[in-house]
């Protein structure tokens, strides 16, 4: 008889029969198609020596698919479902509810067969994060906080950062959609600038994707946010200098497109509307680029107009207003005392050590996972905005106003 002509001798083999050919089958690789050397011994039924090319495929199949078969009936008897249904799961076919699904892959693990390969990369649950650059270091410290609180239960977090990639924030949504993510935090993104393009949020959002935002979020966007309360920011730095004998204030912040900008400038001119006046001298206000060179230039403007104190939208501006001063000749705080914002790494050491207004970073990323981690567990969360109460941190930047300045 000859392997060769039919798999019918296979078929009516005992399961003792085929577990003996499948070793015979492994012993004798050296004759796997394209390699026409002769058997050394032949099937365990007795056929005799075997030209192999043909019989080792045919033979091989059939174990193969014996395997399998037998594979799904067990994992269809242990979750309750039909063998078609465990066959549409493992191959990631559509039309199997969820909890059919999740009911196979669980009879996978307990029975202590692999998952297929398209299955295993979705074992765990992923989530982007996403920040629109790394320079400013209140980024990577929230980020930091965002990533860690994630691996902690179980979900591996993907950043994204615009910076110097020149891939736009929409891209990175369909980037993170091809990623099968469970979710994606937002940080001070495109959702908190009023007047940008929102089409892949409302996109996240109807498809019923968890989204939580930081740091603002624009009244046309329905997702789950979080903030520092910045009104409060500015409304605190005004009193702290006011205190301090200031009253030609200047405020050097980002452009009033931007939620968190917008709400420091609002804090701003009603603090200084309340302790000061509604003089023109009595508060200043300069939008710039959140970086040293932005805060340079935002300092020339603003201590040529004679203000004696300067509050910054972050620490990074406020290190560019004290160069800035320094270059026209200003001592900080004996001439002009500077705020910033964020209390950043290394803002103690700085000199002099900056006087600045502090997010609570811990608190802001935490309840993002928590709002990110109820919505994935199918929770509806509130809509309506978180806000942080920020503490100001007196260090050697501001001091007395001066009787009188010199430009």
């Amino acid at each position: 008889m000859r392997c060769s002509n039919s798999l019918e001798t296979l078929r009516h083999q005992s399961p003792e029969v085929l577990q003996n050919y499948s070793g015979f089958l492994q012993k004798h690789r050296e004759c796997a198609p394209g390699n026409h050397a002769d058997f050394t011994g032949g099937p365990p039924w007795g056929a005799g020596k075997e030209s192999c090319s043909i019989a080792y495929r045919n033979a091989a199949k059939f174990c193969h698919t014996h395997r399998m078969a037998s594979r799904a009936s067990k994992i269809a008897e242990f979750a309750g479902v039909s063998e078609a249904t465990v066959s549409r799961v493992l191959n990631g076919k559509p039309g199997v509810a969820e909890a059919t699904r999740e009911s196979v892959l669980t009879a996978l693990d307990v029975l202590g067969l692999e998952r297929p390969t398209q299955l295993r990369k979705r074992a765990n649950q992923l989530a982007g994060v996403v920040v629109p650059e790394m320079t400013n270091p209140v980024f990577p410290s929230l980020t930091a906080i965002i990533g860690s609180r994630l691996a902690q239960r179980g979900i591996t977090p993907i950043l994204f950062t615009g910076e110097l990639s020149g891939i736009q924030e929409k891209d990175f949504v369909n980037m993170l959609l091809d990623h099968s993510v469970s979710g994606v935090v937002f940080v001070c993104c495109q959702h908190s600038v009023r007047g940008a393009d929102h089409d892949h949020y409302t996109r996240l959002v109807e498809r019923g994707m968890p989204v939580v935002g930081i740091q603002g979020v624009s009244s046309d966007l329905q997702m789950a946010c979080v903030s520092s309360d910045d009104f409060l920011a500015a409304d605190t730095a005004v009193r702290h200098l006011v205190s301090l004998g200031h009253r030609r204030l200047g405020l050097a912040v980002g452009d009033h497109h931007h939620i968190p900008a917008a709400r420091k400038i609002a804090g701003f001119r009603t603090a200084v509307g309340e302790q000061i006046g509604e003089g023109e001298d009595a508060g200043r206000i300069v939008e710039t680029a959140y970086s040293l060179q932005g805060g340079v230039t935002a300092a020339e403007e603003l201590l040529e107009q004679g203000v004696t104190g300067i509050i910054c939208g972050s620490d990074v501006i406020a290190l560019g207003v004290i160069r800035g001063a320094r270059r026209m000749k200003l001592r900080v705080p004996e001439d002009v005392s500077v705020i910033g914002y964020d209390d950043s790494l290394f803002m103690p050491s700085v000199d002099p050590p900056l006087t600045t207004v502090r997010q609570n970073l811990v608190e802001l990323g935490l309840t993002a996972v928590s709002l990110l981690m109820r919505q994935m567990a199918g929770e509806t969360v509130s809509l309506r905005e978180m806000l942080f109460e920020p503490e100001l941190v007196v260090r050697g930047s501001t001091a007395a106003a001066p009787k009188s300045v010199s430009v």
